[in-house]
């Protein structure tokens, strides 16, 4: 079983920065690719950024592009979000998701295991 568990959310102004971390259970990365998702209310939960298996390669929405850097910590079993230059439209709740290697990358539903969420909320 995966166990995934969010925090680093929090209130920021416009412009500044959060890092969100997902600590995982165990040999996660041996069987799973991490990804990040998140939902802001009255929409669907969207792809923000993922990793390969092997985490050599990354992938981002083009809303955060150039702005967020996902990455992991194989010796803390622990995955990264570092969120930069954030603005208002980047509030919503912050998923960690864990799907089989080989799935895809920005398919919500792809993701077998998701976290409980932290919540970003940015002010303008």
């Amino acid at each position: 079983q995966v166990q995934l568990v969010e925090s680093g959310g929090g209130l920021v102004q416009a412009g500044g920065s959060l890092r969100l971390s997902c600590a995982t259970s165990g040999r996660t990365f041996s069987s799973y690719a991490m990804g990040w998702f998140r939902q802001a209310p009255g929409k669907e939960r969207e792809f923000v950024a993922a990793l390969s298996w092997s985490g050599s390669s990354t992938y981002y929405a083009d809303s955060v592009k150039g702005r967020f850097t996902i990455s992991r910590d194989n010796a803390k079993n622990t995955v990264y979000l570092q969120m930069n230059s954030l603005k208002p439209e980047d509030t919503a709740i912050y998923y960690c998701g864990a799907r089989p290697r080989g799935s895809s990358v920005y398919a919500r539903y792809e993701y077998a295991y998701w976290g409980q969420g932290t919540q970003v909320t940015v002010s303008s």
